[in-house]
């Protein structure tokens, strides 16, 4: 039976009051994959009127670059994308590449990076999966283990913490889950990127937390790219990339240089229901 297609609303708002100008870079939009997805589209929208300039990152991410003013400055954004309704693929006959074999572009996903120490925690992860089988087998064994290790809290969330310390006080959010995942999968010789954008709470029980972005990474695996969830650790419907990268810090929603208080910040992936649908 083939799954229905699905309509997402996809958005954010952020307000944020500054005592002088500030410059930022934004990564807010809908990842340029998804871009035929888009019904309409999720336009950066600024309240008062701020110009901006578009450029890409290294990693192919849509950054957006202003000034805030001075006082309070609201960012909004939303859209309407298309989905196939399908949960994650899984693929467990997909087989780990040999170093030598790996495409050149891979390769920055095998290195440790600000918040994926492979350093501190090669010997690690080496003691605790090297038993298991190369492959999907093997990343979904480093997933079950820090689903398990780790404990969600967002009363523990820390913009700082990295995957050593989150390994050592096991407590953290779903960047946590995936900055130690990836560092995992990097110490096993396995390219792991991470991933942020849009997760519905389609076929999840309720209550559903608070509406905020999520993070995820992929894995590369019989040459391609596959997505794998630490956190939630099961198939998920309804994920809308937004932007790719090593770790956190290249995926920043809105990095800022200058004083600023964040005084709202809203998020929502819900399904839209049309009439007769």
């Amino acid at each position: 039976m083939q799954t229905r297609k699905l309509r997402l609303k996809v958005g954010y708002e952020l307000s944020y009051n500054c005592p002088q100008p500030v410059p930022m870079i934004l990564v807010v939009n809908v990842h340029h994959s998804r871009v035929a997805d888009l019904v309409t589209p999720d336009s950066l929208m600024t309240e008062p009127f701020v110009a901006r300039t578009s450029y890409h990152d290294s990693f192919g991410n849509l950054c957006y670059r202003l000034i805030a003013p001075t006082g309070r400055l609201r960012i909004r954004g939303e859209g309407v994308v298309t989905d196939t309704g399908q949960p994650d693929e899984a693929m467990p006959d997909a087989r780990q590449h040999s170093v030598e074999d790996l495409p050149e572009e891979t390769l920055v996903f095998l290195l440790g990076s600000r918040y994926c120490e492979t350093d501190l925690l090669s010997e690690t992860a080496w003691r605790l999966f090297s038993g298991t089988p190369a492959g999907w087998s093997r990343v979904q064994a480093i997933c079950d283990y820090v689903h398990n290790w780790i404990t969600f809290n967002y009363q523990n969330a820390r913009a700082t913490r990295t995957a050593a310390e989150g390994f050592a006080e096991r407590t953290g959010v779903c960047r946590d889950f995936t900055h130690l995942a990836i560092t995992f999968c990097r110490c096993m010789n396995i390219p792991a990127r991470y991933c942020t954008g849009y997760l519905t709470d389609i076929g999840t029980p309720t209550p559903w937390a608070p509406g905020d972005f999520a993070a995820w990474f992929e894995v590369y695996l019989s040459g391609r790219w596959h997505t794998f969830d630490a956190r939630n650790n099961e198939p998920r419907t309804g994920r809308v990339l937004m932007a790719r990268g090593r770790d956190a810090a290249d995926v920043a929603i809105v990095t800022t240089f200058g004083p600023n208080v964040l005084e709202s910040f809203k998020v929502w992936a819900d399904e839209v229901t049309e009439p007769g649908a």
